[in-house]
Parts: structure tokens; C-alpha cells; sequence
């Protein structure tokens, strides 16, 4: 499929993915809902812990990438013992980064906290970032995991596990929150558990049932240091960009926290994962041009690195319209998952006009997602992540900061300006994949 016609090859492989990834979101989701029934602090503490929650999935996601174009490389090459090997790689990698992550953000968890400014709901957010942290590689390996299955065209093992775990989650939620009297730890205790049960399911067909294409066995590893560089070249520039994204949301919470309070925190990051779940058609129609990119990049099929990078765009922003006008329309509606209770009504207005604003953001997404992750699939991560840190850490920061604090336009500025930065800098990086498309395209015909 993905070694085919590029368009079939997206249209097949991005709607499991952007199943997979929102099953990822729906979790923080689930726990943000749930939490909202103790009240604002909670859901605010939350909201200062997702940053470095992201960080760890960004993580994942970006070795997963990594994997997954060095894998897909090498199948396109029918060279299925390298494709073997790199599978192993990829696994050693993601065992390897779960263990100092975990470490890292343990001990460095309460001081971040305080400098993001959660000192009036640390408690909150200690109880939660503890216990996620401790566990980071239940978070960490399913996307590593997915990857390779992804690479190797077998899309249900790469979401059926984590639909499992979304499941599970909600179930356990309210039980660990309300009726064990856990309160915000409870719902860490829930994703965690959930997610081992995934990491489960697919350790037993990887290392039990052993039908997977690609072969985990000790006979097909042969420890290679240039396969270990070959999955960080992309997953580390793939990597820092969720990095930066969660550092300016790190910004942004610390500018709403001096401008309104915990409570337009609690606010932004109730409305922001909503924003998200609406990305989620575009990050997974550019998550899918990786693979299919990179089998045109290591075919040398130039045009069809074009017809990626161009029906990507396409057909991720007419979803991204529609999605846009449903978050309009029913904002309201949506807003009231995070308030129904009494403790937290008030963020019902202030949700809701967030999400009326914001809206316009997911439509500036597909330019940028696909963008990047068509330079991821040809190897080029280091490209992507300037120009993601280019837009997300410059362009939406300064824009931000001008409009909310120079402009004196307080909260309402600040998102204005996230509009204004993202914009801009998501046709630049768009500008960017157009410009390095024509020039291979223009070498391959001087070659030839």
C-alpha cells in the first residue's frame, strides 16, 4: 500500500492514525473531565503538568517517526533483515529513554512546577505529575511500539491497544477518583494502569505470538550504532519539537497566570486539549505522509513526494474546516464537560470563548504538520524542528507577548496572538517543503 499510489496510501493510512493518536488524547482528556468535578485548583494543577506530559509523549511520537522512517526505508529497499534490526533498535532506544526520562522529570518535577507558577495548586500537581512520571515508560513505549507496526503496514496493533487503554481509562477514572477517594493521583493511577495493559498486548504479539512482519527475535539483532543515529536523526529534532510546543505552552500559562490567574489556566488548558482532539485530522494525514514520503524519498519518485506533501495539505484542511465550524457551533456544549460542576462553573464562559477563538487555529495546522512531517520522512528532521521552533517558540511567543502585555489586551490578546504567530510561521514551513521538493525535482531531471 504505502510503496503505491501516494494518495491511496494516505487516505488508507491516516484515518487509523488519527484514530490511534486521539485514543492518545482522549486519556489526558478523560482525566481533565473527571478532575473537573473537584473544582478549578485540580483542573488548573493539570493544566501545569500537561506541558511535561507532552513532553513525554513527544517523545514517543518522535522515536516512533524515527523507527518508523528508517523501517519503512529499508522494506521499500527489500531489505527485511535490516528492517529486523532497526525494529530492535528502535525497541533498545525506547527502553533505554523511558528509563532517563522518568528519572529526569522525578527529580527536577517539583522546582519546574513552581517556576511555571503552579505554587497555589503544587499539591494538585505533584499528586498527579508523581505518579505519571514514575510510570513514564507505560506512555512512552506504546507510540515507539506503534511506530514499527505502522512502518510495516499493520495499522490495527498499532491502535487497537491504545483504544484498549482509552476504554479501560474511563472506566477506572471515576472509580479511582471518587469512590477509592484517590482525587487527582487517582487519575494518574488509571492512564497508567490502562496503558500497561496495552504495552502487554503488544509485548505478547512481538515476543509471544510472534506473527508480526518484522521479527523480534535475538538471531535478527546486530547491535548497529549507525541505526541507533538513523532513528535520532529524526527522532530527536521530532522530539524537541514537542518539546518546544509544550515549552510555549509552559509561556503561556505563566503570561495567563499573571494576567487572570490558576483559574484562565484552568481555562486555556481545558479549551487547548479540546483544540487539540481538532488537530488531530491534520497531525494524523501528516503522520501518515512520513511513512508514504519516505518510500518516494528512498525510491527517488520525486513527483510523488510532491503529490504527498500537496494532498496531505489538501485533504487535511477541508477536515480541518468542518472541524473548525463544529467547535464554533458548539462550544457551549463542550465547555460544560469541564464545568458541570459548582466548583467550577465559572469556567464555562471563559471555555467557551477560548474555544470560539481558537478554532481558527486548527486551520493554519495542516501547512505545518504536513510540512514537517513529509521532512521528517525524507530524513530531514533537523528542518523540521527550526521551523517548527521558528513558529511555535518565536513567531507565537512574541505575537502572544505583544498583543497580551504590550497591547494591554490581556488573556484575550494572548490567544489573538497565538493565531497571528501560527499562521504565519505554518505557511512558511509549507513555503519551505514546496522549495525543497523543486529542487530535487529540478536535480533528478539534471542528473538524468
Amino acid at each position: 500500500m504505502i510503496t503505491g499510489d501516494p494518495k491511496r496510501a494516505i487516505n488508507k493510512l491516516s484515518i487509523p492514525i488519527i484514530v490511534s493518536m486521539f485514543l492518545i488524547f482522549a486519556n489526558n482528556i478523560i482525566d481533565s473531565v473527571w478532575v473537573a468535578g473537584l473544582g478549578s485548583d485540580p483542573l488548573a494543577a493539570l493544566g501545569y503538568v500537561t506541558p511535561l506530559f507532552m513532553v513525554l509523549i513527544g517523545i514517543g511520537n518522535g522515536i516512533g517517526a524515527g523507527g518508523n522512517s528508517l523501517i519503512s526505508r529499508y522494506i521499500e529497499a527489500k531489505n527485511r533483515k535490516s528492517a529486523n534490526n532497526a525494529a530492535i533498535h528502535n525497541l533498545i532506544l525506547g527502553v533505554i529513554l523511558s528509563i532517563v526520562v522518568s528519572v529526569i522529570l522525578l527529580t527536577f518535577l517539583k522546582p519546574l512546577l513552581v517556576i511555571m507558577g503552579a505554587s497555589s495548586v503544587l499539591k494538585y500537581a505533584m499528586d498527579y505529575g508523581i505518579v505519571i512520571f514514575a510510570f513514564s515508560f507505560a506512555l512512552l513505549l506504546p507510540p515507539i511500539f506503534g511506530g514499527a507496526f505502522r512502518a510495516e503496514g499493520d495499522i490495527k496493533r498499532a491502535t487497537m491497544p491504545l483504544a484498549i487503554a482509552a476504554i479501560i481509562n474511563m472506566i477506572i477514572d471515576p472509580i479511582f477518583i471518587y469512590t477509592l477517594n484517590l482525587g487527582v493521583a487517582g487519575a494518574a493511577w488509571a492512564t497508567i494502569i490502562a496503558h500497561l495493559i496495552a504495552i502487554a498486548s503488544m509485548l505478547y504479539w512481538m515476543f509471544v505470538k510472534k506473527d508480526t512482519y518484522l521479527k523480534y527475535t535475538r538471531e535478527s539483532f546486530k547491535n548497529d550504532l549507525k541505526m541507533y543515529k538513523d532513528i535520532l536523526v529524526v527522532g530527536i529534532p521530532a522530539s524537541l519539537e514537542q518539546l518546544i510546543i509544550s515549552a510555549l505552552t509552559i509561556f503561556i500559562n505563566f503570561m495567563l497566570t499573571i494576567v487572570s490567574g490558576p483559574v484562565a489556566v484552568a481555562a486555556y488548558n481545558a479549551g487547548w486539549r479540546i483544540i487539540n482532539i481538532g488537530m488531530l485530522p491534520a497531525i494524523g494525514v501528516g503522520t501518515a505522509s512520513i511513512s508514504v514520503a519516505g518510500v518516494a524519498y528512498g525510491a527517488h519518485k520525486y513527483e510523488n513526494l510532491r503529490v504527498t506533501a500537496r494532498y496531505a495539505v489538501k485533504i487535511a484542511l477541508i477536515a480541518s474546516i468542518i472541524v473548525c465550524i463544529i467547535l464554533n457551533i458548539f462550544a457551549n456544549q463542550i465547555a460544560f464537560i469541564f464545568s458541570y460542576s459548582e466548583s467550577s462553573a465559572q469556567l464555562a464562559p471563559l471555555i467557551t470563548s477560548f474555544l470560539q477563538i481558537m478554532c481558527l487555529f486548527i486551520l493554519y495546522v495542516p501547512f505545518g504538520a504536513s510540512a514537517g512531517n513529509v521532512f521528517q520522512g525524507v530524513g530531514k528532521g533537523t528542518i523540521s524542528f527550526v521551523l517548527t521552533a521558528f513558529r511555535e517558540f518565536i513567531l507565537v511567543l512574541i505575537f502572544a507577548y505583544t498583543l497580551g502585555f504590550i497591547f494591554n489586551m490581556g488573556e484575550i490578546g494572548i490567544y489573538y496572538g497565538m493565531l497571528l504567530g501560527g499562521g504565519i510561521g505554518s505557511l512558511i514551513c509549507y513555503a519551505c517543503i514546496e522549495l525543497y521538493i523543486n529542487r530535487l525535482i529540478r536535480n533528478s531531471k539534471h542528473e538524468s
